[in-house]
């Protein structure tokens, strides 16, 4: 089981969720664009690829134990992570504040996840998550912030790449970075180049390149929901050095309009955090590259004011 991400890591990871993930789909946007088409992954997001080879992993190792695995995550996250213990049969135990919404409950219900409400605020959820792993055993599971979920998304870069010979570029919306981390370091491998896409209300990636390492920043977007982490892993600043990625900050207003873009032109349903990496194709000072590949990431979103504006 890898102890690090590298290229070897996700390859391996590739060769776990092979049939267990739906391959990324990439469609021509014209201009030199190609979207991925990730938000019709199971569970809507790019983050069952880290689910299942987390999970998939500890099976292999036989270090998944009994009383399954724990998360503190009510957003793609938590999602992905009840997917990926149903497919394993284990039980999975996520924790949410008591506020969260009822829609993201009854998905996880809906998943067969044991839906612990605690406190108020996230902080009170994981630290019952992490009081529940120590005393029962769990697995802990974390949004984004491991080798194996970071290598996990990562196998997202080689299928874009087969399905879109002479790939020179990828664009990703960064959280935490995950994504960011597994696709770069990938990305790497090949000389693709790629750009870190954040909000400017949410910019934990380009802090930390800045002050050269993780440092907490404040939470304020549209696409705070999905990318509001208030640190970024070092694991994604690492690979963000180490690959030379371009950061790239966007306002709320073009993350809105990029949304809306999508919907009105494709028909095309994504959440704010996977429009802010279209909107950095525009924000951009220069061009990204020849042959561009924009990661649609997630589409865990209420569509109705997309179609109010029709």
């Amino acid at each position: 089981m890898e102890k690090q991400l590298d290229p070897a890591a996700v390859r391996a990871a590739a060769a776990r969720i092979a049939g267990a993930v739906r391959p990324a789909a990439v469609v021509p946007a014209g201009g030199g664009v190609w979207y991925a088409l990730e938000y019709l992954q199971h569970t809507g997001s790019f983050k069952a690829r880290g689910a299942h080879n987390f999970l998939a992993a500890h099976r292999a190792a036989g270090t998944l134990p009994d009383a399954g695995v724990a998360i503190a995550s009510g957003g793609n996250a938590g999602l992905a992570c009840a997917w990926a213990a149903r497919a394993q049969s284990v039980p999975a135990t996520v924790f949410l504040p008591a506020t969260a919404p009822r829609i993201k409950v009854d998905r996880l219900r809906g998943y067969g996840a044991d839906v612990r409400l605690v406190g108020e605020r996230y902080a009170e959820a994981q630290a019952a998550c992490a009081e529940f792993a120590a005393r029962s055993g769990a697995l802990a599971s974390h949004a984004y912030d491991h080798p194996l979920i970071a290598a996990g998304a990562g196998t997202l870069l080689e299928e874009v790449r087969a399905a879109l010979p002479g790939l020179d570029a990828v664009v990703v919306a960064v959280g935490g970075g995950g994504l960011l981390a597994g696709v770069a370091t990938a990305a790497r491998e090949h000389g693709v180049r790629v750009t870190a896409a954040e909000p400017e209300g949410c910019r934990a990636l380009a802090a930390a390149l800045e002050a050269g390492r993780p440092v907490d920043v404040p939470v304020d977007s549209v696409a705070a929901d999905s990318l509001g982490a208030t640190r970024v892993s070092a694991d994604a600043l690492a690979a963000a050095r180490a690959g030379g990625v371009r950061s790239v900050l966007v306002p709320d207003s073009a993350i809105t309009a990029s949304r809306r873009r999508l919907w009105e032109e494709h028909r095309i349903v994504v959440e704010p955090g996977a429009a802010t990496a279209l909107a950095a194709v525009r924000a951009a000072p220069e061009p990204l590259g020849e042959r561009v590949a924009v990661v649609l990431c997630g589409a865990n979103t209420d569509p109705s004011d997309l179609a109010a504006g029709t």
